[in-house]
């Protein structure tokens, strides 16, 4: 009787274990594109947290990849260091043919392969295009980071209603901007960047690991992170600093490459244009956030630059200078009274702007020699606590993630 009993037990227990045994994992494929050394960094921030939170998930990723995203795990179908981009201009006349083979080639995947969403990061130009010819093949398509559509060219919200199934903004004011023009598939979910940019050492470490002295003046430099912003203007962040260095001695400087640019680039610049630099000038790889934490102040090429700059705390001057062609053909089409993301999101100009023919070398190292003197470096140090404090709290990403992850879900429910 008790044998009887057990081998019913068993072969219960067998039977109703049998569906948790034969369950297949959760595949979920997902073409993600960020054609800018920003976008694939809060790219690969996406795919490492999609798989915390999911760890029984089987991801497959490919697409448009940065060196973040491909340590992350992301097959690439395009490598974005090599398409190198600068505006439009360079975007219409001198890397059209390349542009248009990536955009083929990921089209292509992307019918193909067949993923259940393509994720598109920011690089608007390119990115709204794939969405309309991919979303006309069925496709789901999420927007990560949206373009600046409130800044110029708002008219192109038209695309993000048609062809965009889920927008994820990181600005709390984007919110209301697409529902006042009837786009209510929009999720927002912070800045990837909030609560993240933080400094890897002090800057007794860092000063230590260049030769410079802790207890002297910093001012850091960052030219851009795309080859074309640095050779416009790096020139003048280097005639600026001979001309403080020679009004005092005792300052240093700190030029902080983004993760696309080599120093082999700044030698290559320097020497043709016969540049002469400081010799209290150093060049820094991958130790931005730590030039940035150790600096007094910073001057710093409009970009995402100048928001982790506003992070660090670091007083800074936002500066700018395109080809002369270019900034008159689009000027008329900005629509902001402030150039800067660190003056947009406080409402009010924080932070001087030097931009096109006001990026001069005397009047940005007057600028750099007002945020030196202590009462106004700390002022702009407590504005820029008020504006960190919009950017809401860490855990940006993982708010990405589930909201993706439920997106692609409710495809199959």
């Amino acid at each position: 009787m008790i044998g009887k009993n057990f081998y019913f037990l068993l072969f219960t227990f067998s039977y109703s274990a049998l569906p948790f045994m034969n369950e297949q994992k959760e595949k979920i494929k997902l073409m993600i594109v960020a054609g800018e050394a920003s976008g694939d960094i809060h790219a690969a921030e996406l795919v490492k947290t999609l798989k915390e939170i999911s760890p029984n998930t089987e991801f497959e990723f490919f697409g448009l990849t940065g060196h973040a995203m491909r340590d992350a795990g992301v097959e690439s179908v395009v490598k974005n260091d090599e398409l190198g981009v600068q505006g439009l201009y360079e975007i219409f006349v001198k890397a059209f043919a390349k542009l248009v083979k990536a955009f083929r080639k990921l089209k292509e995947a992307a019918i193909e392969r067949k993923p259940d969403a393509v994720i598109l990061i920011d690089y608007p130009d390119f990115n709204l295009r794939l969405a309309r010819s991919l979303k006309k093949r069925g496709l789901k398509v999420i927007y990560y980071i949206s373009p600046q559509l409130w800044a110029w060219r708002s008219h192109r919200v038209g695309f993000i209603k048609k062809y965009v199934d889920l927008m994820l903004v990181v600005f709390p004011f984007e919110l209301e901007w697409y529902k006042r023009r009837g786009v209510n598939h929009v999720e927002y979910v912070g800045h990837p960047l909030a609560g993240e940019v933080k400094p890897k050492y002090s800057k007794e470490e860092f000063c230590r690991r260049n030769n410079l002295d802790s207890s002297r003046s910093i001012i850091s430099l960052l030219p851009g992170s795309r080859r074309k912003a640095m050779w416009n203007n790096l020139p003048i962040l280097f005639e600026t600093a001979s001309l403080l260095s020679q009004q005092n001695p005792g300052l240093q400087f700190v030029v902080a490459l983004a993760p696309t640019r080599k120093r082999e680039e700044v030698e290559e610049l320097s020497g043709k244009l016969s540049i002469t630099t400081p010799a209290s000038l150093v060049i820094v790889e991958n130790e931005t956030r730590e030039a940035i934490a150790a600096s007094d102040v910073a001057a710093v090429v409009s970009g995402t630059a100048t928001l982790e700059t506003a992070l660090l705390e670091t007083p800074l001057v936002v500066v700018y200078k395109e080809f002369e062609s270019t900034y008159r053909l689009f000027k008329p089409l900005i629509n902001v009274e402030f150039f800067s993301l660190v003056n947009i999101i406080a409402g009010e100009k924080v932070v001087e702007e030097l931009i096109q023919h006001d990026f001069t070398p005397q009047k940005l190292a007057d600028e750099l020699k007002k945020l030196l003197e202590p009462k106004a470096n700390q002022e702009m140090r407590e504005s820029l606590r008020e504006i960190v404090k919009k950017l809401g709290n860490d855990g940006s990403s993982k708010r990405a993630a589930e909201t993706v992850l439920h997106e692609v879900r409710r495809k199959v429910e």
